[in-house]
């Protein structure tokens, strides 16, 4: 009988699911067992080809050779993966290898990598999907117990394609546009421009913000306050002047008060959902001060490392009604210091089930985000690791308790032609509150307005008709406040919901769901502008640079707007179902790509922009201006000095052929290489890093991530023509 061969996405989920189906015995880049074998790729090992890869001509940019339409988009081996690449191909079209088992991510790019692979080798051979949410034993056992035909995913590789290829089309297209037009180099691309759009916006309502003062009357009735208000303000409590208030406030100052409202409502807050990506993105950033991408990664380290976290990459907050016994089990497998929040979960020992929970309409490829059935050891963890499994466990564990209950008791006083409220509450269950250090998601809070203090604790027995005395009045001035600087959880959000501020409410709700990106690429597209110098992060805050706002001010609103880019992402989910044909949307992506070219050629207003000192600029014959970088000796040659570029070093000896891309372990996990790293590494051979060892050995530059026995990606720093 013939093998099996297994495709993992990553070295160390390979090994995993080895050891779980008996693979023991090392191969060439794999792990070998009677039925199967496994082997893996390391992120993406095939890319869409580059268009100077496709023709010569596009090498120098021009408009002349814009738009740039190919009918198809070549496939290409990424260079530093290239002995892995063909350690697969042999094995998947080797004559004793019947099938094969896609064990990618189980998501939308993990369909990628495995389907371009598998289109690139050539291979014809039946496969089947291996589609997993945890990294325990168990459910890897159960996965491939339940393992689907690959057909059932034509529709995600469909649409994992036309993303693909729909950004490669929007940015080669409109980056090379923009970036003749105005002589300088700009980054374009089909999701981070709306994405900056929004920091842009913030950046100037917050700049063009013109405060107003405004003052607010407290009275004093003794054994309570209120606050006045008049359906004439907006808001109902604002006074404009300081006049105003004085004169309300001698007005009933020693008057008597009548109460006209005196109502108490028994309100429940229910508990907090689970949490999807996003959510988890937002809270970690609030109290943990994580930015997005880290928690993403921590997430991701949880999930493959230690088996502690489910799937992280999910967008929903829901888990199928198959989940309950193993939630069940998760319960009582929590490590010891949330054992005694376990009871209140779980009341006489059963999970409580609502379709605030458990929804399997709710569910598409993978469920909200809680700890594996797994006994945690939380020795293991580092800081960050411990930090997040705490938010997600007690999550958890709230989201089953019963909701918090309180008594709201709203009070009217009218003293004379003035009327004062008073607001309290007082809480009678306090649910899920009994979780601590757990705060109250945005959602379910609503923020009393600073002028209006909800207060905590009983308020008198009032009934209406009862009177006070006004015993004395407080004013308090204050001026009107601009949005407070976009952070990384208030960014995900407006990405989330980008979709919200359109005017067509019949697109709001085929576009719910479907905002600016997915819950797997917002946290790269927020560091992706941060890096190309659209975006800067000032501790917590996220603001748009001057050259941000200067490339939304010339973008189209086509480009720019949440609208294009929601509708995309709808199209995207259609094209999985299998609703929409993915030539109608590729056919969208052509007329739009070619009209960011026009757009830039002929209709974009002038500007300067602004020389990058990092990226420097384009001449006006397509060539690169550059700076020799002093004190460098060539790695190749030993006799040239290393020249920079917006995007590359080279030699500067005629003849000499090292070349090395700035960019080219970044796919592989590694760092941007700059100036002061290439000074480093020609001076030591070898540098450690916060992501793993970068060094320079017989005539190339390796990158091997932290962990990994061998490197991540290799790179020739002799560039051949091809």
């Amino acid at each position: 009988m013939g093998k099996i061969v297994v495709l993992a996405e990553k070295p160390s989920v390979g090994r995993d699911i080895a050891r779980v189906i008996g693979c023991r015995t090392s191969g060439d880049g794999c792990l070998v067992g009677e039925q199967y074998i496994v082997t893996w790729a390391v992120g993406h090992l095939v890319a869409l080809a580059e268009p100077d890869e496709m023709d010569e001509k596009y090498k120098r940019w021009s408009f002349a050779t814009l738009p740039i339409l190919p009918d198809e988009i070549p496939l290409k081996v990424l260079s530093g993966t290239k002995a892995q690449f063909a350690r697969i191909k042999k094995l998947i079209n080797d004559k004793d290898t019947d099938s094969l088992i896609c064990a990618t991510d189980a998501g939308r790019e993990g369909e990628l990598i495995f389907r371009y692979i598998y289109e690139k080798a050539g291979c014809k051979k039946p496969f089947r999907r291996l589609w997993i949410s945890s990294m325990t034993d168990e459910a890897i056992r159960e996965g491939f117990s339940t393992i689907r035909p690959g057909e059932d995913y034509d529709g995600l590789y469909e649409s994992a394609r036309c993303r693909s290829r729909a950004d490669w089309l929007v940015g080669m297209n409109a980056s090379r546009a923009f970036t003749l037009k105005y002589n300088t180099l700009l980054s374009v691309g089909r999701v981070q421009t709306p994405t900056l759009a929004i920091l842009v916006k913030r950046r100037k309502e917050i700049e063009n913000f013109k405060p107003e003062g405004y003052c607010t009357l407290t009275a004093d009735f003794g054994d309570y306050r209120g606050t006045f208000f008049s359906e004439k303000l907006d808001p109902d409590t604002h006074l404009k002047t300081r006049e105003e208030a004085d004169a309300i406030a001698a007005d009933v100052k020693g008057k008597t008060g009548t109460v006209t409202q005196a109502e108490t409502i028994r309100k429940k807050e229910l508990p907090p959902q689970l949490y999807d990506l996003t959510s988890l993105q937002r809270d970690a950033n609030r109290m943990l001060g994580f930015t997005a991408d880290k928690t993403l990664k921590t997430a991701q380290s949880l999930y493959e490392t230690h088996k502690a976290l489910t799937y992280p990459r999910t967008d929903s907050r829901y888990l199928p009604p198959d989940m309950i016994p193993r939630v069940v089990q998760t319960m009582k497998l929590l490590p010891e210091s949330y054992r005694q929040y376990v009871p209140g979960a779980m009341p006489d020992g059963k999970l409580p089930v609502t379709r605030r929970t458990i929804d399997a309409s709710k569910v598409t490829d993978h469920h909200a985000i809680i700890p594996t059935a797994k006994k945690a050891d939380v020795s293991k963890f580092s800081e960050d690791e411990k930090n997040l499994y705490d938010m997600v466990a007690r999550r958890m564990l709230a989201a089953f308790y019963p909701a918090c209950e309180y008594d709201a008791t709203k009070i009217v006083t009218a003293v004379g032609e003035h009327t004062f409220r008073t607001n309290g509450r007082v809480t009678v269950v306090n649910g899920w509150h009994d979780v601590p250090a757990l705060e109250k998601p945005p959602k379910t809070r609503k923020k009393a307005k600073p002028e209006e203090e909800e207060e905590e604790g009983p308020l008198p027995q009032l009934r209406q008709g009862d009177t006070r005395g006004v015993r004395n009045t407080q004013i308090r001035e204050d001026q009107t406040k601009p949005p407070a600087p976009h952070t990384d959880a208030s960014l995900l959000a407006a990405m989330e919901t980008a979709g919200k501020d359109l005017e067509d409410e019949e697109l709001v709700r085929l576009m719910k769901g479907s905002g600016i990106g997915t819950p797997a690429t917002r946290a790269a597209i927020i560091e992706r502008l941060i890096k190309v110098g659209y975006a800067a992060r000032r501790g917590k805050t996220l603001n748009a640079t001057d050259k941000g706002v200067m490339l939304i001010d010339v973008m189209p609103q086509e480009i720019a707007s949440p609208e294009t880019t929601g509708r995309w992402e709808l199209a995207l989910h259609e094209i999985t179902d299998g609703k929409q044909d993915p030539e109608r949307f590729m056919d969208g992506i052509r007329k739009m790509s070619a009209f960011l070219v026009e757009y830039a050629r002929d209709k974009a207003k002038p500007l300067a922009f602004p020389e990058d000192q990092r990226r420097k600029k384009y001449g006006s014959k397509g060539g690169m201006k550059s700076a020799v970088l002093e004190d460098t000796v060539c790695p190749v040659c030993g006799k040239g000095k290393l020249r920079e570029t917006a995007i590359a070093f080279s030699c500067t000896e005629n003849g000499c052929k090292c070349t090395i891309w700035k960019d080219c372990f970044e796919r592989s996990g590694g760092p941007g290489l700059t100036e002061k790293l290439m000074r480093l590494l020609l001076e030591k051979k070898e540098l450690k890093g916060s992501t793993g060892i970068l060094a320079i050995r017989d005539g190339k530059i390796l990158f091997t991530p932290n962990g990994a026995e061998a490197p991540a990606a290799v790179r020739s720093l002799i560039y051949e023509k091809k």
